[in-house]
């Protein structure tokens, strides 16, 4: 399903890297506690229901391992905890740098003449200024 505004157009979100990279050091350098911003960010934006998607799935991911967190907090790693921690870090790392935003666009290059090498009709004043 393609978003599109009132005029017809898709809804884009292009991103470079260092956008792409930053949003990934958020992720890495919060220990995993704001990887549901980047995601909400996106889904605000472009609003797909995917994007959607993915920013309920990691809010429900910080919904589950937070209190997980709190309840193991006697001193022992609990290793099930750590292997989720790091799997979903890797995961919104790759949606982050591929998947998440759009491609760039090249631009169009604007012809000077119609298809059939005429001016293009100009509707306005007629007789100069």
């Amino acid at each position: 399903m393609v978003t599109t505004t009132m005029t017809g157009a898709e809804k884009r979100l292009e991103a470079g890297w260092p956008q792409r990279l930053g949003w990934t050091a958020l992720t890495w350098f919060s220990c995993g506690f704001l990887v549901w911003v980047p995601f909400l960010y996106v889904a605000l934006r472009r609003g797909r229901p995917s994007d959607w998607g993915a920013f309920g799935s990691f809010a429900l991911y910080e919904c589950v391992t937070l209190p997980w967190l709190v309840n193991t907090g006697d001193g022992e790693a609990d290793p099930f905890l750590s292997l989720a921690v790091l799997v979903t870090l890797v995961v919104a790392t790759v949606l982050l740098l591929a998947a998440l935003f759009d491609k760039k666009t090249p631009p169009v290059p604007m012809m000077a003449y119609g298809q059939h090498g005429q001016p293009p009709y100009q509707q306005g004043y007629p007789y100069g200024r």
